[in-house]
């Protein structure tokens, strides 16, 4: 069912409820325009994993970023800018491992899904609000 975050503080902390479901290992693709909160839901996701939320930013011209954490690291994977070669050249999964979570924005530009347990997050613009759905693959 979606939820509606009225702000950018709901929107994190969706990220943060979501990071109390996922395991290492996980996967979450991330969908929406610009704008629609897919790096602040990634900043929750990071806070609730136990990480820096503060260390978050936008991968868009670093393609992926790491933050490490005590128990696990969360890669941050941007696809925006890719070309689908571009995208496949990165080999996403050679980065994942039992103690990562990756989340990737723009998800629609993946030819082939990672394997692990996957999380799909739909954000979209809803008025002044957005709708994220949260749906498990």
């Amino acid at each position: 069912m979606p939820h509606l975050a009225q702000s950018e503080s709901d929107t994190h902390a969706a990220g943060r409820a979501l990071a109390a479901q996922i395991v290492p290992g996980t996967i979450v693709l991330l969908y929406g325009d610009l704008g629609a909160g897919k790096t602040v839901f990634v900043r929750g996701l990071a806070e609730g994993l136990g990480l820096d939320p503060d260390a978050v930013s936008s991968p868009t011209f670093t393609i992926v970023q790491e933050y490490r954490g005590p128990a696990l690291t969360m890669q941050h994977v941007d696809l925006y800018r890719l070309s689908p070669r571009e995208v496949e050249d990165l080999a996403l999964e050679d980065l994942l491992s039992a103690s990562t979570v990756m989340a990737i924005e723009w998800a629609e530009r993946l030819d082939v899904m990672p394997r692990g347990p996957v999380v799909e997050v739909r954000l979209e613009h809803d008025g002044d609000a957005r709708r994220i759905d949260v749906r498990r693959t």
